[in-house]
């Protein structure tokens, strides 16, 4: 009889160490509201655990309710834990347990795929964009100068619609979401990776950095070379690493994040100079014209009057065949000549209203990037399907400069 209580304890003993509280999150009130479109939620790991993912479940409890939640461990210098946060069936305060426990398998984690020369991103059996990073060459027939690599093409809405363009024969040297400068001072010369035609310089993808796919975000860090031509030589001038970051699609959107990192290639100043466009841009899909598209900016501009202005965010949306959809495009605090200039091109564009949009931090001022030094650009996209109001973008773009407040109580073991 006392064996078999004994046998009993130890297996009670043994079951609730599988199932410990590690520790305990709770996200403020305020945090999660009608309007919030908060993606997700993080906190230091390491300060609570070293335990490895595989022995780690993280459970919601709400209203005492409680549920297995998909989670991601970010590996840097130190440990990040990510998840998402569930709205729908959110109000008020929420609170997070992490247990010593083996996670419950989840089928729905964004993954990446590498095939002729295209990296995606996929939800599901959908892609949500595509990365270009085998040289692709002119169309046939054009000067071999405007073909490159290092750029994004597809991104599509979570529904699938296109919503970018390359090679358009208006300006071959367009491609989708890219990154190039303009009119830049390099050791006397005054030179354009731009415009590719003029055949002094341009951007070529190097090598990935880091690939990582789960039920959180998949992402993707890039380096990028920005080359220039001359004499038949080439030289390396700035080097460009590029992350980028694609969270789970919810709600009829997703959230694509930008951080990039710009460096002079070696002991030469990258001196940008004051231009009307360069930078961060999207040339929007084909479908769009200024009958069936419309902007909006932070600063409640129209696409009438908002280029050369300055925003936080703009919207960029409009009918995508039976379809309704765009995107938002957020500046971060900490860039250069935040808020930026706009570069938006008027109504009318090429005949029917082509769209084309950047944040140009150098539209109305210089910027020299040292030898030594890195400089860091932000932007964030949020894609999405149907309508977007200027008041969900406010509340985006507020989300994404002042992430929630998370507090953390680690669970003294006994």
């Amino acid at each position: 009889m006392k064996k078999n209580i004994l046998l009993l304890a130890i297996s009670l003993f043994a079951f609730q160490a599988k199932s410990q509280k590690i520790a305990s999150f709770k996200v403020s009130p305020k945090a999660v509201t009608a309007s919030s479109m908060s993606y997700n939620a993080q906190v230091s790991l390491d300060k609570v655990t070293f335990l490895a993912q595989e022995q780690l479940s993280l459970i919601e409890v709400s209203e005492n309710v409680r549920r297995e939640v998909p989670f991601q461990i970010e590996n840097g210098k130190s440990r990040t834990l990510h998840w998402k946060i569930n709205q729908e069936s959110t109000v008020g305060a929420l609170s997070y347990d992490l247990i010593k426990k083996k996670p419950t398998a989840t089928a729905s984690n964004l993954k990446l795929k590498r095939e002729n020369g295209l990296l995606t991103v996929n939800s599901g059996r959908s892609t949500l964009l595509g990365y270009k990073y085998e040289f692709m060459p002119s169309p046939e027939g054009i000067d071999p100068v405007f073909g490159r690599s290092g750029f994004i093409h597809p991104l599509n809405t979570p529904n699938g619609d296109l919503l970018t363009r390359i090679q358009p024969d208006d300006h071959y040297h367009h491609y989708g979401v890219w990154n190039p400068w303009t009119h830049v001072l390099f050791e006397g010369d005054t030179l354009d990776f731009w415009n590719l035609k003029k055949k002094q310089g341009t951007v070529r993808f190097a090598q990935f950095l880091k690939q990582e796919d789960g039920p959180v975000f998949a992402e993707y860090s890039a380096l990028h070379e920005h080359v220039v031509l001359k004499d038949g030589a080439e030289k390396v001038a700035l080097n460009e690493v590029q992350n980028v970051r694609v969270y789970q699609p919810e709600n009829d959107l997703y959230v694509l994040d930008f951080s990039i990192d710009l460096s002079p290639a070696g002991d030469s100043p990258f001196h940008i100079l004051e231009y009307r466009y360069g930078g961060f841009s999207w040339r929007a899909t084909e479908v769009w014209t200024d009958k069936n598209s419309v902007v909006i900016t932070s600063e409640g501009k129209s696409r009438k009057e908002s280029d050369g202005s300055t925003a936080r965010w703009c919207i960029v949306k409009g009918e995508l065949g039976e379809n309704y959809g765009g995107a938002v495009l957020m500046s971060h605090p900490t860039n250069y000549n935040h808020p930026e200039p706009l570069r938006i091109w008027p109504e009318g564009s090429n005949g029917n209203g082509d769209m084309f949009v950047n944040f140009a931090p150098t539209k109305n001022m210089d910027w020299v990037l040292e030898p030594n030094n890195t400089y860091n650009l932000k932007y964030r996209l949020l894609v999405f399907n149907g309508e977007m109001t200027a008041e969900k973008a406010e509340a985006a773009w507020q989300e994404y400069v002042n992430p929630i407040k998370i507090e953390t109580e680690k669970t003294k073991l006994k």
